[in-house]
């Protein structure tokens, strides 16, 4: 006999299941407004002016789709099939301000979205055999449409099913996970009913801005206002910027030294699919929820306590969730500035560590006129006489999980192992190029240098590593870098035009792009490292090429500058006693063999369905530790593979300060 779970008895407080009552939404006059200025900003503006026609049209369509229901999950083929013209008429709507094409669009969606969800909660009270040998496709980005209710019907059973078993596993009993989906469906339905005209705006002026580049977006007036409470959680929060990703509040940015980061349990990708006031309180599903809503909730007074409920983002959608609890507070820049380490190698030598989580500058400080406002160069200048005075052999600068900041701070850095040249070239939409360089001859260490970098080392952080790469001033370790070699800048839209009304909202606009001084662009390709380091794979390894409209990578003219002797003849030695090092240290082995298993997990495309099966599934991946106060495995390894280099060039060198 079949063993089904989730019956009547389960589903005691089912809701009713008729008509949510959608809103009748329409467009506005100031989001015709809106629209039409952001075409000519991006048509006269952008770095890569784009015309506004039946080919960007089609590229918006299936942008906006894709963010209407980028599970293709609600909508059938006939849906798509029927909206062949709309394909090459958003243009127009766009251009004749009339924008009712795109919200008939949403509107369909949203009667398709209501219909399922109360579907959902339907087929939650059949029940599942968890006994039945089956499985579920973990993505459906890019599967079929359905072509008939029925096969969308079973899509939402096996999905129900899967969410259903992932609480089981969890270890919640049947009764609570049925409350559990029950509420995440009614909060469903009750959010398609709260939809209002601007969140189908931002939606479809996504997908038309997204179609440009990655980083063109549009902010809408609420988006805009929060960017730097709600998003960034600034006030009191957690120390993360997030956004909203296939349904989740996903976490996109940390804040260096904030909660999220120190805790060292959170990373760039986690979903949150669960937020708890206080140790004890209640955590609320979220899955689903508007980023908004989700942000009001993390957000909190000083010292208080909130607890995530995190899907990692280097697991499956069938992986096991985990609780972070976090003391919110407000992150000052002293808990992002620099600090410093240092490494004793067996032979006597000591290598200095200095971590840079990001390239700050105290701005309200330095526009006052204030002589001692805090900055990130002057920091790292500090801290390199602090270790030349220790009698460091050689310094490492570790770059890892720095997304970048000022761009002058990059330079200023670059400058202090540097006697004086280019440091960095800009190329703005007109063709012309601007060289920025350090012109200060004096330098705060010219001994043997490293720079540690990750794929989330960015923008500024490439820019920094590139020029010492470039001038071969030092040998850059790790994995290769994210690849963010864009410039955007925000506009007003309200400021485009004598007769624009105000709430118009803003555009974050790409205006200009990097160039290494060796004429190559740190777009896309980003940095690649002298010498490679195994890493851990995370949710977004691809970086900037995970994009699929990501600028391209060009080259210009080099700068002119002088390279030092020496590396490119050191570094097949330097290679080879890595790979002996790491192959005779076992924590390397076990690291090797955690890479190995998370890229087997992150490959599965399908999970079983049967109970016994997944129970089976080995163990889940162990929590990231906290980060210790001494250094950790990368930062030994930089420092051997640096004084390797003394040891290669300069034979016999004593240990001692510069």
């Amino acid at each position: 006999m079949k063993r089904l779970v989730g019956g009547l008895c389960a589903v005691a407080a089912f809701g009713s299941v008729g008509a949510a009552g959608l809103p009748a939404l329409k467009p506005e006059a100031r989001q015709a407004d809106a629209a039409r200025y952001t075409a000519q900003l991006l048509g006269h503006a952008h770095y890569l002016p784009t015309a506004l026609d039946d080919a960007r049209s089609e590229q918006i369509f299936e942008r906006y789709i894709r963010a209407l229901d980028p599970e293709r999950m609600f909508l059938l083929q006939s849906d798509i099939d029927g909206w062949k013209e709309a394909r090459t008429r958003l243009d127009d709507a766009i251009l004749s301000r009339d924008l009712a094409l795109p919200f008939a669009l949403y509107r369909r969606q949203a009667e398709r979205a209501d219909a399922t969800f109360a579907r959902a909660l339907t087929l939650l009270r059949r029940g599942f055999d968890f006994q039945v040998d089956e499985s579920y496709r973990l993505s459906r980005k890019d599967a079929p449409w359905a072509t008939s209710p029925d096969e969308l019907a079973e899509l939402w059973r096996k999905r129900l099913k899967h969410e259903w078993l992932q609480l089981r596993l969890a270890g919640q009993d049947d009764t609570r996970v049925a409350a559990a989906l029950e509420r995440r469906y009614l909060a469903a339905r009750r959010r398609l009913a709260r939809m209002q005209s601007d969140d189908v705006f931002q939606i479809f002026m996504g997908a038309y801005t997204g179609s440009v580049d990655p980083h063109t977006g549009y902010l809408g007036p609420r988006a805009a206002g929060e960017f730097d409470i709600s998003m960034r959680l600034s006030l009191v929060g957690i120390g993360a910027m997030l956004e909203e990703k296939d349904d989740f509040a996903t976490i996109r940015e940390l804040t260096p030294g904030g909660p999220a980061a120190r805790s060292g349990r959170l990373q760039v990708g986690d979903r949150i699919v669960g937020v708890g006031q206080g140790e004890r309180g209640r955590i609320e599903d979220v899955q689903g929820w508007r980023l908004d809503e989700v942000v009001a909730k993390v957000r909190g007074g000083p010292d208080s306590v909130v607890r995530l409920d995190v899907l990692p983002g280097d697991a499956t959608l069938g992986g096991t969730q985990r609780t972070v609890a976090l003391v919110r507070k407000t992150v000052g820049l002293e808990d992002q500035a620099a600090r410093k380490g240092v490494v004793n190698i067996t032979d006597g030598r000591r290598v200095g560590i200095i971590t840079l989580p990001t390239f700050y500058q105290d701005f309200t400080a330095r526009n006052r006129g204030e002589k001692g406002y805090r900055s990130a160069t002057r920091d790292v200048a500090r801290l390199l006489g602090e270790l030349r005075s220790e009698g460091v052999d050689a310094v490492v600068m570790d770059l890892r999980n720095n997304g970048g900041g000022a761009l002058d701070e990059a330079i200023e850095l670059t400058g202090l192992f540097i006697e004086t040249g280019p440091v960095v070239q800009q190329r703005d939409g007109h063709g012309r190029v601007q060289v920025n360089g350090d012109h200060d001859p004096a330098m705060a260490w010219s001994g043997p240098l490293a720079v540690l970098i990750d794929r989330h080392s960015a923008s500024a952080s490439e820019i920094f590593a590139a020029a010492i790469q470039d001038y071969r001033r030092g040998v850059v370790l790790g994995e290769n870098s994210f690849g963010k070699g864009s410039v955007q800048s925000m506009v007003k839209l309200e400021r485009l035009g004598a007769q624009a009304a105000p709430g118009l909202g803003e555009l974050r606009l790409t205006i200009a792009q990097f160039f290494r001084i060796n004429g190559a662009t740190t777009q896309l390709r980003g940095v690649k490292p002298d010498i490679a380091l195994p890493m851990l794979p995370t949710h977004d390894a691809a970086g900037e090429t995970g994009f699929d409209n990501a600028l391209p990578f060009m080259r210009i003219r080099a700068a002119n500058y002088d390279t030092l002797a020496g590396l490119d003849e050191t570094l097949p030695h330097l290679e080879e006693r890595h790979r002996a090092r790491i192959a005779a240290n076992p924590e390397f082995g076990r690291l090797l063999g955690e890479i190995a298993r998370r890229k087997a997990l992150q490959a599965r495309t399908e999970i079983s369905l049967h109970e016994p099966t997944r129970r089976a599934d080995p163990a889940p991946l162990p929590a990231r530790a906290t980060p210790a106060d001494g250094p950790d495995l990368l930062q030994v390894e930089a420092a051997h593979i640096v004084v390797d280099r003394i040891e290669l060039e300069r034979p016999g060198q004593q240990a001692g300060g510069r």
